[in-house]
Order: C-alpha cells, then structure tokens, then sequence
C-alpha cells in the first residue's frame, strides 16, 4: 500500500521547460559561451544546476561553472516573471485526489527550495505538499538514491510505502536505487523509451492515469 508519494517538479508537475533552456541559453549569451541548442539543454533538466553546466561544458573550470550557475539565477528570476510556468493539465486535480487518499505527497527536485517553494505556492498546491526537498536538502543529487532515503526516514515510512514518480531517468534511477516503485511520465522532458530504459516499474501517458497506477 502506498503511503508516501515522492514527486518530482520541473517536467513532471510543473512545465518549466522554455523558461529553463532559454535561461541556459540566455547565460551562455551573457558570458560569451558557445550556445547549445534546445535539446542539448533540455536533455540537463532534473540535474543540479552545476552538474548540468558540467555537461554542458565539460572543459570549463570549477570557477567558471560557479559563475555561470550563479547568472543563470539572475536571469532565471528576470525570465520567471516573463515565462510564468504552469501547471501540467490534470496536475492539481490528480494532487488533490491523492492528498484525499491520505496518501502523503512530498517533493524531491533538484531546484532550489526558495524557487521551489514559491512555485508551488503560486500554482496552488503548496497546501497539498507535506515535505519539500531541494537542491541542497539531500547529502547527494539524483540519481543517488540520497533524496528518497533522506525523505523516508524524515517522515517515517519504509521504501515499501512509497513511489518516485518523475519525468527524467535521473528520478527512475533514483528511486529504484533507494528501492521503491518507480512512475515515469511522458509529458516531460524524456521519452517513454529513455524512462522504460532506465527500469520504470510504470510509464504513464497522462495525470488521470497516474490515479490508476496500483497502490495509489
């Protein structure tokens, strides 16, 4: 039975895919680097903001990385208020149908929690989310298991009680490795293909069907 539903943001409840790749780019332009294209950026959303520079840029040094995260955070507040990011349709009304449940909802992401936070308010369904665990909640980032074992234990559940749902092979992986069931999403920013290769016990189409998935 589940108890604990651990939920990723960006790609899989909240769409923020145009205000993250055209905040990389629009970093890359600002600090004279060679820009990449949609995809390439995209394919770094789920991962730390260093760790996706770092792939991004595999040559550039520590220093160079740091000020390249730290610009991305000013234009991404300068691009939040021109890009509002919304909800993915169905996402609130499947939130609340499982907070009805009395199933706990918690979030792991790789976002910082100041942003997370006032996403989450601003898209109204703070109310509905009990546990919030960001960039820096977690001694280690996705895939590293570190973020659903940092969760369990605060809140009291085995890995038995819970699922992972998410968008990217960094949450399936994730959550496989802290040994609980794995929901991949294919309204995000990875393929059904990339989230089945990465072991998802579930890969579903749309949030109704999420309110299927067995346990929930």
């Amino acid at each position: 039975m589940t108890r604990c539903a651990i939920v990723d943001f960006d790609g899989t409840l909240g769409d923020t895919r145009q205000n993250i790749i055209k905040t990389f780019r629009d970093t890359m332009i600002r600090l004279g680097l060679p820009l990449k294209d949609e995809n390439t950026c995209g394919a770094t959303i789920g991962l730390p903001l260093p760790e996706g520079f770092r792939q991004l840029f595999p040559d550039l040094p520590q220093t160079k990385i740091d000020e390249c995260v730290t610009v991305y955070r000013e234009i991404f507040d300068e691009n939040k208020v021109l890009l509002q990011p919304k909800l993915f349709p169905g996402a609130l009304e499947a939130v609340r149908e499982i907070y009805g449940r009395g199933i706990k909802i918690t979030i792991a992401s790789s976002r910082g929690e100041k942003t997370l936070n006032e996403f989450l308010e601003e898209m109204g369904i703070s109310d509905y989310i009990c546990y919030v665990l960001g960039a820096n909640g977690a001694p280690r980032p996705k895939p590293d298991p570190a973020p659903v074992l940092k969760t369990l234990e605060d809140l009291g559940f085995s890995a038995s009680e819970a699922i992972v749902i998410g968008d990217m092979p960094v949450d399936i992986l994730m959550g496989a490795r802290a040994g609980v069931r794995t929901c991949g999403v294919t309204w995000g920013n990875a393929s059904r293909e990339d989230l089945a290769a990465a072991g998802a016990d579930y890969i579903i189409d749309s949030f109704p069907e999420l309110l299927e998935v067995s346990g929930l």
